[in-house]
């Protein structure tokens, strides 16, 4: 059961994430096969990516808090050493945190609402209850991710743990890091070629 629980934890928004692009992607796929090739439509195509691409956005802001990769301004993070640039963040986190709790509450009402009204999607016929859960479904899991950040942070704070504030900047240079790595594993013999067409000249 723990083992479960650890694999959700780790992998939770990976797998919804995944789910619903897939969906997005052969949905509209099959549209424009279906209107090029077969001459045809198929109504309920648009409805249903556009369902998933709602469940995509917000199950993705919970991956990026748990990824640190929400973009953010870095002005007053710079100025700050490591322990500031902690406690600036743990002041941010509980600031979205409270704005989720809002969010999770009133958009639960409103799906529950929708829910009981019966009303449904014209193209699929599901219930449009479904399609407002993405909010707080999605927020939700952005609480428990935000929860779960501070308390690595308060345990970096008092010097039990460890945890790093990532800055835009710095993301940035990893990313175009590993670019550049995985570029020179797809095309080493480039590199060779490279290297033999501009020899190094003693001087």
């Amino acid at each position: 059961m723990m083992r479960v629980i650890r694999w959700l934890d780790e992998h939770i928004e990976e797998v919804l994430l995944v789910i619903f692009s897939g969906i997005m992607v052969f949905i509209i796929a099959l549209q424009i096969f279906m209107r090029a090739v077969l001459d045809n439509s198929l109504p309920w195509s648009e409805e249903l990516a556009r369902f998933s691409f709602i469940w995509l956005v917000y199950i993705g802001i919970s991956y990026g808090i748990k990824k640190q990769r929400h973009i953010k301004v870095d002005v007053l993070l710079v100025l700050f050493k490591e322990r500031g640039k902690i406690i600036l963040n743990m002041i941010s986190n509980v600031i979205f945190l409270a704005f989720a709790a809002v969010i999770v509450y009133y958009g639960n009402d409103i799906a529950q609402r929708i829910l009981e009204l019966g009303q449904r999607s014209p193209g699929l016929g599901i219930p449009m209850g479904f399609v407002y859960l993405a909010t707080p479904v999605g927020m939700g899991l952005t609480i428990i991710r935000l929860i779960q950040q501070l308390i690595q942070q308060g345990r970096a704070l008092a010097g039990k743990g460890d945890f790093s504030v990532e800055l835009e900047h710095d993301k940035a240079l990893e990313d175009q890091d590993e670019l550049i790595e995985s570029s020179e594993k797809e095309n080493p013999e480039d590199l060779i070629k490279t290297d033999n067409d501009n020899p190094k000249t003693d001087r």
